[in-house]
C-alpha cells in the first residue's frame, strides 16, 4: 500500500504503510535505552530468513554500522550516519553503485534503517559553533535499537529451529540405517513376511525426501519411518515368540508322551510284539493339534467380541463360540467357511479367530476369504494363533508375553 511519495536525486520513491509503521514504532524509543549495534547486527544476520533480506544486503548494514563512532547504539548521541554512496561502496566490498541502492532499499523496506532526507536529497551533518553535530541527514539506525528485542526473540527461534530440523534430519538418518539392516537380516535369515514389498514400502519413503529437505518435509516422512521401523521390529518378535511358543508346546507334548508310555509300559505288562507295535506307533510322526490359548487372554486381545456374547458379554468359551457365531455372520464369513475353521483349527481357535478378525475387521476387505486363506495354512501347519493374538495385545497397550 503506497500513501505518499517523496523526491530524491533518483526521482520519485513511494513511501510504504510498513515504513510509517517502522518510523512510529521508532518514536516511541524509551529515554535512556541502548544496545550494542554488533549484537544487534548479529541478530539481523540470524534472522535474516525471517526479515527477507540477503547477504548483500547485510554487507551494506554492516558497512553502514562502521560509520557509527560508538559501540552502543543511543538516542542521546545521535543514530543518523550520513556517508555518500562511494564511501559505503568501499566498505561494503566494491559493491556496485546500482546494486548498492537496491540493497539500502531492502534495508528500509525490512525496517532496519530509516531514511532522513535533506531538502536536495543529500546526505550530510550541520553542525554548531562547537562543532558538534546539530542535525544529520542520511540513513537512521533507530530502527536497530528500536526493535533490538526482536531481533534478538527471532534470532533465538531461527537458531531453535535449526537446531530442532538438525535433531530431526539425524533422526531420519538413524531411521532409515535402521530399517535398512533389520530388512537385510530378516532376508539373509529367511524371516517369514512379505519382506520385499516392505522393502518397496521404504524405498518409496526415502524417494519422497527432497535433494535440499526443510523440517516441513521430513517431519512426516520420520513419522511415517518410525512406525514402519517398529511395525518390522513387531513382526520379528511376535516370529522370535512364536517360534518360542511352538517349541516349548513340543518339548511338553514330549514330555507328556514319554511319562505315559513308561507309565504304560509299567502298569499294563504285554508281550514284546504289542510293545513293538506301540513303539512304531510312537515312533511315527503325527500332526499336532493346534494350541488353545487362555480365553482371558483372547478377550484382552479382542475386547470387541465381549459386545456380541449372550447378555452383552462373554465369560466362558460357550459364550465366545456363541458370539462368533453372531459375528461370523454380521462380517459376511459363509457357514461352510466357518465350519472348515473348527474342523481344521478346533471350535474354541475358530472362534478366537473370528475375534481377531473383528478386531481388525477395518483392515480387512473379505472376512470370508481371509478366513479360507487363514484355514488352509493351518491345515498345512502354517498358521499360528499365538502371533496374532500377541500382535493385538501389543496394540491394546498389554504386554504380549502373558501367553509363555
Amino acid at each position: 500500500m503506497q500513501v505518499g511519495n517523496v523526491t530524491t536525486p533518483f526521482g520519485r520513491r513511494s513511501v510504504t504503510l510498513a515504513q510509517i509503521k517502522g518510523q512510529m514504532r521508532t518514536a516511541d524509543i524509551k529515554a535512556g535505552k541502548s544496545a550494542d549495534k554488533w549484537k544487534v547486527f548479529r541478530d539481523a544476520c540470524e534472522a535474516r530468513a525471517v526479515l527477507g533480506i540477503q547477504d548483500r544486503a547485510l554487507a551494506v548494514l554492516d558497512a553502514l554500522l562502521t560509520f557509527y563512532p560508538d559501540n552502543e547504539l543511543c538516542e542521546e548521541r545521535g543514530l543518523v550516519v550520513f556517508p555518500s554512496n562511494d564511501q559505503l561502496s568501499v566498505r561494503a566490498h566494491g559493491i556496485a553503485g546500482t546494486t548498492l541502492r537496491r540493497h539500502l532499499t531492502a534495508l528500509v523496506d525490512a525496517g532496519l534503517i530509516q531514511r532522513k532526507d535533506s531538502a536536495n536529497g543529500k546526505r550530510y551533518a550541520r553542525k554548531n559553533e562547537t562543532g558538534a553535530i546539530e542535525e544529520a541527514f542520511g540513513f537512521s539506525l533507530a530502527p536497530l535499537l528500536a526493535r533490538a528485542e526482536e531481533l534478538a526473540h527471532a534470532a533465538q527461534q531461527v537458531a531453535a529451529e535449526r537446531k530442532r530440523f538438525r535433531i530431526t534430519k539425524e533422526a531420519l538418518s538413524i531411521c532409515r540405517r535402521d530399517i535398512r539392516k533389520l530388512i537385510s537380516a530378516a532376508m539373509e535369515e529367511g524371516a517369514a513376511g512379505d519382506w520385499g514389498r516392505i522393502e518397496e514400502h521404504f524405498l518409496g519413503l526415502t524417494g519422497r525426501i527432497p535433494r535440499t529437505p526443510t523440517i516441513a518435509d521430513i517431519q512426516p516422512i520420520l513419522e511415517e519411518m518410525e512406525m514402519l521401523r517398529e511395525e518390522i521390529i513387531n513382526r520379528l518378535e511376535i516370529q522370535e515368540n512364536a517360534e518360542s511358543m511352538d517349541s516349548n508346546a513340543v518339548q511338553n507334548e514330549r514330555h507328556i508322551q514319554n511319562s505315559n508310555t513308561e507309565s504304560s509300559n509299567e502298569l499294563e505288562p504285554s508281550s514284546g510284539k504289542e510293545q513293538g507295535a506301540k513303539l512304531s506307533e510312537a515312533i511315527r510322526p503325527t500332526k499336532e493339534p493346534i494350541k488353545a490359548f487362555p480365553l482371558g487372554m483372547v478377550l484382552q486381545a479382542c475386547p470387541g467380541i465381549r459386545d456380541y456374547g449372550p447378555s452383552g458379554n462373554v465369560e466362558s468359551w460357550r459364550d465366545l463360540m456363541s458370539a462368533a457365531v453372531v459375528v461370523r455372520s454380521m462380517l459376511g464369513v459363509s457357514p461352510s467357511a466357518y465350519q472348515d475353521a473348527c474342523e481344521t483349527l478346533g471350535p474354541q481357535n475358530a472362534a478366537a479367530v473370528i475375534a481377531c478378525i473383528l478386531e481388525r475387521a477395518g483392515h480387512i476387505e473379505n472376512a470370508g476369504g481371509y478366513l479360507r486363506n487363514l484355514t488352509r495354512k493351518a491345515a498345512c501347519g502354517e498358521f499360528s494363533l499365538g502371533p496374532m493374538l500377541m500382535a493385538l495385545l501389543r496394540a491394546n497397550g498389554a504386554p504380549g508375553r502373558k501367553a509363555s
